[in-house]
């Protein structure tokens, strides 16, 4: 028994040792400082109670839920709320899609496509652009019910 820690130590020095040689191990951050601040300080969260369009979208591949609520005057949307059950990029595009779409004609917010949801949280790892398009199917669901 006197040797049963000598594995352990004797792993841990070689994936030390392996770990400096990897050729992945750069320390480049995955996500981008605008995007993990619309993760960390979620803009409009929450639900408008009487919206005037609401929508939630599921994808279906992997379990990321997007509810949008919206409301609109004069053909303008004037507010806009998400709440998300997900990745981190699915919050942060939820986040960043409100933001776009405040202010915006109905017809301006029909035609944001993903590269500008990408581009509000300073781009996307090739991995999480299904979190753009979850946030862009969210909208036109819910731009296609609104009654204004």
């Amino acid at each position: 028994m006197d040797g049963g820690f000598i594995f352990p130590r004797v792993l841990a020095r070689v994936v030390e040792f392996a770990a400096e040689r990897l050729p992945f191990t750069i320390g480049l951050p995955m996500y981008s400082a605008q995007l993990l601040d619309h993760f960390q300080n979620p803009r409009h969260a929450g639900e408008i109670a009487d919206a005037d369009a609401a929508a939630e979208i599921e994808n279906p591949a992997c379990g990321d839920v997007l509810r949008l609520t919206l409301k609109a005057s004069a053909g303008r949307i004037t507010q806009a709320r998400f709440k998300a059950k997900g990745c981190v990029a699915a919050i942060a595009c939820g986040s960043a899609l409100t933001e776009l779409v405040v202010g915006k004609t109905l017809t301006e917010a029909q035609n944001l496509r993903r590269e500008d949801v990408s581009a509000a949280v300073g781009g996307l790892p090739q991995a999480s652009t299904h979190a753009a398009q979850l946030a862009l199917d969210a909208l036109a669901a819910a731009l296609s019910r609104v009654r204004a």
